[in-house]
């Protein structure tokens, strides 16, 4: 009559009867499909069931690691981190911010579990930096020691609608790491790299310092229709990326230096490490023992960059790996075919957008295999300062107006004259007061063709001393044998001399 009343006044004792009849059913009924149904079958019928009844989502979601397998880093992490700093909005709550002595201004990126809100042409992107940790063991064989260590795992969430997938892949993201590109460029700090013979492996690597060179094309003492050439040419070089695919060859371009000492081919050399923001890579082919040394170590020079062989005509012959009379040691195996293998060879397409400039002090003793064409696309000659680079060091050391009232005496003397650019500059820098330093410098202008005068005539006149001489010695026939040496004596040291004064 009250059934509700015997329900909730029954025993546990029963309670828990039913429940262990249903288990035992129900472990019944699991055991019969185990035998019955293969294990395949089960299995799809589960996936079968999960993606019928699972909820639907029209958001998809990117994962962009740190890195993108081992130790290489992920290129569109770094460019994600770069390009969302420019994105950061005052509902942002987290940020990292940092600053190297070298940097202009704070650097402020996304700290872990800080969300970002992207738009795109009208598409909504959401950002979120996940950082997660785990133990990673450091393979120590002392097992009484804990030889774990907690390691992050930083990756971004890029989330967004399904439909705009396409887009997202193929636009959006290739503009994030162009805008990282514009960026890097603008603020991005030089590197000199060196070789480092120390290696502890017993090979060679790269070190690196900060390239704080301070040249440029407009300070550089040089002719202004050559300046303008050589940018013209290395722009062209910088937008031609296809043009060189397409017509097969690597993407790099050979420059090669000559003329005398101080004639500013360093200079020439940061300045255009400046102006391309490419780093420079200063071989030293002394160092190195065979070519796969050389081969490991170009191998490892970045893109954008610029290669430096200087002084080639020393290094390439090796004159300090030579004992005795000109023996080669041994052990050294480094010829100049793997460097020319590189600069245009196999081994040259290992590598895009570099720059690879030779500089010599004298272009007449280079082997004719580093002057084929194709090798070094342009040549260009440093030589004696000209009344133009003059200008432009007086104004980069006095700051003097081009109407100076010596400027036309020192024009009239410095053609002809054989003073390079670090000459006129060391002048220059011996006064601050800029009327002091231009009348010393045309001094020593003045001396300089004062010089080669006397010299000249010095000359000349020590040929005429020695014609009578011979005349001398020819018209006298006592003792011929003794003439004959005297002659050959005097000849000597008059020769000697003459060089001297020379």
């Amino acid at each position: 009559m009250f059934p509700s009343r015997d329900v909730a006044m029954a025993s546990p004792s029963s309670i828990f009867s039913a429940y262990a009849s249903m288990t035992a059913s129900i472990m019944l009924l699991r055991s019969i499909t185990n035998d019955l149904i293969p294990q395949p079958i089960r299995g799809f019928l589960i996936d079968t069931f999960r993606y019928f009844f699972k909820l639907r989502s029209d958001t998809l979601t990117l994962i962009i690691q740190e890195y993108s397998g081992g130790i290489a880093r992920n290129h569109l992490y770094d460019a994600a981190e770069v390009y969302l700093s420019t994105k950061i909005t005052p509902q942002n709550e987290r940020l990292s911010v940092s600053k190297t002595p070298k940097e202009k201004k704070l650097s402020i990126r996304l700290e872990k579990g800080e969300e970002l809100v992207d738009w795109f042409h009208g598409v909504k992107l959401n950002w979120n930096l996940i950082c997660s940790e785990f133990e990673t063991r450091n393979g120590s064989y002392d097992h009484s020691r804990n030889s774990s260590t907690r390691t992050e795992n930083k990756y971004f969430e890029l989330s967004f609608e399904k439909k705009h997938k396409e887009m997202v892949v193929e636009t959006y993201l290739p503009f994030v790491l162009e805008k990282e590109k514009e960026m890097k460029d603008e603020e991005r700090v030089l590197k000199m790299h060196t070789l480092n013979t120390f290696y502890s492996h017993g090979g060679f690597m790269w070190d690196s310092i900060n390239l704080d060179h301070p040249s440029t094309f407009e300070t550089v003492a040089m002719e202004a229709e050559m300046k303008n050439h050589i940018m013209e040419d290395l722009n062209r070089f910088l937008r031609r990326r296809e043009f060189y695919r397409k017509a097969g060859r690597a993407w790099k371009r050979g420059y090669l230096l000559y003329g005398p000492p101080g004639t500013g081919k360093s200079s020439l050399i940061a300045a255009m490490a400046n102006y391309l923001k490419f780093d420079i890579y200063d071989l030293q082919l002394d160092n190195l023992v065979t070519d796969s040394d050389l081969r490991k170590l170009l191998l490892a020079t970045a893109n954008r960059s610029i290669l430096v062989i200087e002084d080639i005509d020393c290094s390439v012959d090796l004159p300090g790996r030579r004992h005795g009379e000109g023996r080669k040691q041994p052990n050294v195996q480094l010829s100049l075919c793997g460097l020319l293998n590189f600069i245009d060879g196999l081994w040259s397409s290992c590598g895009d957008e570099r720059i690879i400039i030779l500089t010599t002090n004298h272009k007449e003793r280079l082997d004719p295999a580093l002057l084929r064409p194709g090798r070094m696309d342009m040549h260009i000659h440093m030589s004696y300062c000209s009344y133009h680079g003059f200008k432009v060091l007086a104004s980069n050391y006095l700051d003097v107006s081009l109407d100076h009232h010596l400027f036309g005496e020192i024009e009239g003397l410095i053609e002809g004259t054989h003073i390079t650019p670090a000459q006129v500059a060391e002048e220059l820098m011996k006064s601050e007061d800029a009327e002091v330093a231009l009348e010393g410098f045309l001094k020593v202008l003045k001396r300089k063709k004062m010089e080669g005068d006397v010299s000249e005539n010095d000359g000349s006149d020590k040929t005429q001393l020695n014609q009578s001489k011979r005349s001398k010695v020819g018209s006298t026939q006592k003792r011929p044998v003794c003439i004959s040496k005297r002659k050959n004596s005097t000849g000597t040291k008059r020769g000697r001399r003459a060089r001297t004064l020379q």
